[in-house]
């Protein structure tokens, strides 16, 4: 049997994976996974060095040979190649920098404080967990919740209108609400968590127990 024409090389219970499956998934485009990273190990081979040689996923192979890694980068390039695309990245310049300040904030602050949070909770073992660095994380990873709380004021989503904003920091905002964690009460932000658990791509791919 063919394979659907675009590849995603990437374990499915990455952050970054689920990001560009959920939005393949929106824009109704079939695609092809293949297991790497984790526990998958592959990343460090050759075949796929010669792909993305930082060894991470995902890495994305289209059809005509092109190969392309970083999450937020494969999801503007599938924006502006697929059909659709558009509806999910903004042509007018102010509400595309909109989108792209969450995005880049994703990867500039949320990331760090979210990853030590979910790899202590998530990924070690009990008695070798951190607690006091978890800790630290969370109430950093709090601090800008809150702030993600404030600019959805007026707003469903994150930048306006449903978007990439949006799918950058829908996995980080899964694992903040499933998490064993202090939480504190954010209208705003759990209505905003709400509204897309309500889309079938972010059941699928992101809203899933936390592994």
């Amino acid at each position: 049997m063919d394979h659907p024409p675009i590849t995603v090389w990437g374990r499915a219970t990455s952050v970054n994976v689920m990001k560009v499956l959920w939005l393949l998934d929106e824009l109704a485009i079939p695609f092809h996974r293949i297991d790497a990273g984790g526990e998958f190990g592959r990343t460090r081979d050759a075949e796929y060095a010669a792909m993305n040689p930082n060894a991470t996923v995902p890495t994305l192979v289209m059809p005509h040979g092109y190969t392309l890694w970083e999450s937020h980068a494969i999801l503007r390039y599938l924006c502006r190649t697929q059909p659709g695309g558009n509806a999910f990245y903004a042509e007018a310049p102010e509400a595309r920098a909109d989108a792209e300040r969450w995005m880049d904030w994703t990867l500039a602050s949320m990331n760090e404080p979210m990853r030590v949070i979910f790899w202590t909770w998530v990924r070690t073992p009990a008695e070798r967990r951190d607690l006091a660095a978890a800790e630290t994380a969370r109430v950093a990873a709090e601090r800008l919740w809150r702030i993600a709380d404030a600019a959805l004021e007026g707003r469903d989503y994150i930048a306006g209108g449903f978007g990439l904003g949006d799918i950058a920091l829908g996995g980080f905002l899964h694992r903040w609400f499933q998490l064993p964690i202090e939480r504190p009460d954010l209208p705003r932000l759990r209505a905003w968590y709400d509204r897309l658990r309500e889309r079938t791509p972010y059941r699928t791919h992101v809203a899933v127990p936390l592994s």
